[in-house]
Formats: structure tokens, sequence, C-alpha cells
């Protein structure tokens, strides 16, 4: 500034940056088998989508197709009541301009293992964010999702570090004879460089672009590592 000159502040000369954009993409399965009503594990989507609120992000919340998005019966507490009303009307996956996003984030319960492990316009879209270096961030069976995207045949996860609900904890929650196969061991057979913690230990890991977590005792750190990532 030259001496005795003065600058008056104006609109014009300051702007805020653009909110970060979050795409949360959720399961729609209801069940695991006759008489085992499942559904996103909701701690794993409202502890993450009102902490992204509360940053003042964007989220948009969408499912294969569009409309409600079943929660497992197990996981609802009336302290998340605020994120209920988001999963009861999402938007339809195809539909989505997923450019547009920061972030794609999956949240678990066991419904990845019946549909997002094999959606193919969730695998377009990690593919693109992988190669565009933005966030792909997934928990518990969360990281099923990750199984729907492959280049020239190679999968996504070949060679990433990163976690999920392990084959222990499956044992561990006697849901092993339910589900149609152990998540961890689907990662590996994918080439991942597994970091498996101990039952109900909180575990994420960070490998470049990509975070996951373990299980729902480690949604809290989760939430904090996309958050760290997101306003570096």
């Amino acid at each position: 500034m030259f001496e005795n000159e003065s600058y008056e502040s104006c609109e014009m000369c300051s702007f805020e940056m653009p909110n970060k954009k979050i795409l949360m993409v959720v399961s729609q399965t209801e069940e695991l088998k006759e008489g085992h009503p499942i559904g996103v594990w909701f701690e794993e989507f409202a502890v993450p989508y009102l902490a992204f609120l509360d940053k003042g992000y964007e989220v948009t919340v969408a499912s294969p197709n569009g409309g409600s998005a079943p929660i497992d019966p197990a996981s609802l507490y009336n302290k998340w009541e605020g994120a209920k009303e988001a999963l009861g009307d999402t938007e339809e996956l195809d539909t989505i301009d997923f450019t547009k996003y920061d972030a794609l984030v999956l949240p678990g319960g066991h419904g990845p293992l019946f549909d997002l492990y094999k959606n193919e316009t969730l695998g377009i879209i990690i593919n693109d964010y992988n190669e565009r270096n933005k966030l792909i961030a997934a928990i518990c069976h969360g990281p099923a999702g990750l199984l729907s995207a492959k280049k020239d045949g190679i999968p996504f996860v070949n060679g990433k570090r990163l976690t999920c609900f392990t084959n222990e904890e499956e044992i561990y929650s006697k849901k092993e004879s339910l589900i149609p196969f152990f998540l961890e061991d689907a990662l590996k057979d994918a080439g991942c460089d597994f970091v498996q913690g101990g039952i109900n230990e909180v575990n994420v890991v960070v490998d470049n672009n990509l975070i996951t977590a373990q299980n729902y005792c480690s949604t809290e750190a989760f939430t904090k590592e996309i958050i760290k990532y997101l306003e570096n």
C-alpha cells in the first residue's frame, strides 16, 4: 500500500470458498434371509451425515433405485433423529451428476454385500474419482461397494491398503451363515493389502484418497479423517 493511500473493503473484493459436496451412497437391501431384517447401519450413516451438515457441506444421499433406504432396526437410536429423513427419500444413483461432488462416502450395514458390490454406476464413479484423486471413503460393509470398480480387468482395491468388517467380527456377531460372502476374503482375493484390527476395535486406514474403517466403533474417527482430508 502506498503512503497516505487507503483502500476500503468491498463485497467484490472478498469471496467465500464453495461448500464441499458429498455424495453418500447407501444400500436398499432389507433382509439377509427371511426373518432377518437389515438395512443401513444407522450410526455409520448418521454420524458423518450430521457432521458434514454441521461443517456446511452439501450432502446428497443416493441409492440404487432411489426412494426409501431401510435402516437396520438393531442400529436405530433416537440420538441421530435428524438423519432419518435423509434415508426416507434418496436420489436414484443413475440420475446423479457425480462429477460435481468432492467425495464419495459408503456407509455400512450388511446390505452392500447384496447390491452395491456389483453396481455398475458405482464402479464408474469410483474409477472416475480415483483418476481425479477425489476422496473415496467406506466403513464396515461399505467397502463391498469398492468391489464394483475395475479398470482393464484389475480391481480398484488391488494394491490398496484398506480395512472392513472382518471375518472374525462376522463370526462374533453370528452372521456368517446369513451373508453371501465374507467381505474380508473378497477384498483380499481382489488383491488389497488388508489391515485388520481386533473385534470392535477402532481401526481407520488412510491410503492417499481412500479412507476405510473397520466397524461402527470406528465411525467417529472415520468421520474426522474425512473432514480432515477435505479441509486440507
